[in-house]
């Protein structure tokens, strides 16, 4: 018996601690005006490639059909990613996902996600803000950077829009939050849709990274917020307006503050190291 367990113990040493599984992820697609059918797959391999994630998919039936049976089983999973901006889901359904917030789940929101459920309050509460569909001043503020200092604009009109597509710098503005940690103070993304004057409730919602709106592309000239984190109840969301189609996904910008995002509405906590092929303030960088 003592053999035994010197020789379970020096395998131990040998191979290291046993790998923990991975956590479950659910991607949620179906209806976008965005091409889900080729992003879904590629948002779900950046996240399996990290070793921490096990993603499924659930589609939804196609717009304007029954969706009555749509009714995922939220609390098998520890972080919902949604690729989805369509019809509204059944009550049913809105109060499970509500609940599962609520309980400490995690939910990703990536780009025209954001556009959807204009009406849904509890959503709009935890995307902090949105854009289209309606969207005005009696969904919350315009939420941006005017000389360094986040400001919640209350003035009248539409929620959402954005310019031409164009390269952008990403400017880092909470650098010790645990998606941020590591990454450099500016980088460049690659071109994309810079979203712009987004509104909503922006409660308990935290701003780690914006990017500059120019006029002279079609934006609003302010600093608008990029990435995003936000609070609802015990549950922890990673909004990202990034990320159009998949030659933008492709952008190692996007690819790694969307991993470390996943894992810390998932957990709270980021392990992941910064590559080193992250880009830099004049220089972007892809993958194939």
């Amino acid at each position: 018996m003592k053999t035994s367990l010197l020789f379970l113990a020096a395998t131990l040493v040998a191979v290291g601690p046993l790998s923990a599984a991975p956590m479950k992820a659910l991607i949620i697609d179906g209806q976008n005006n965005h091409d889900w059918k080729n992003t879904t797959p590629a948002l779900k391999k950046i996240l399996e490639d990290t070793g921490l994630f096990s993603v499924d998919v659930t589609t939804t039936p196609p717009a304007g059909k029954d969706m009555s049976g749509f009714k995922p089983d939220f609390a098998a999973y520890r972080v919902i990613v949604s690729n989805y901006n369509g019809d509204s889901w059944p009550r049913e359904t809105q109060e499970s996902f509500v609940r599962y917030m609520r309980a400490g789940g995690g939910l990703v929101v990536q780009h025209a996600a954001d556009n959807s459920f204009p009406e849904w309050r509890e959503f709009n509460e935890m995307i902090g803000v949105g854009g289209w569909n309606g969207r005005n001043e009696k969904s919350g503020p315009y939420v941006r950077f005017v000389d360094g200092k986040l400001v919640r604009d209350m003035s009248p009109g539409s929620g959402g829009s954005h310019g031409q597509q164009h390269a952008f710098v990403i400017q880092a503005r909470q650098p010790q939050h645990p998606i941020m940690a590591g990454l450099p103070a500016q980088w460049l993304h690659v071109k994309d849709e810079l979203y712009d004057r987004m509104r909503g409730p922006a409660i308990n919602m935290e701003v780690l990274a914006s990017a500059y709106s120019d006029k002279a592309k079609g934006g609003s000239g302010f600093e608008e917020p990029m990435l995003m984190t936000i609070t609802y109840g015990q549950g922890r969301v990673f909004h990202t307006v990034l990320g159009h189609g998949v030659e933008q996904l492709k952008c190692v910008g996007f690819i790694v503050t969307f991993q470390r995002g996943t894992e810390w509405a998932a957990t709270g906590k980021v392990t992941q190291p910064v590559p080193l092929d992250f880009p830099t303030a004049d220089k972007a960088s892809v993958r194939p």
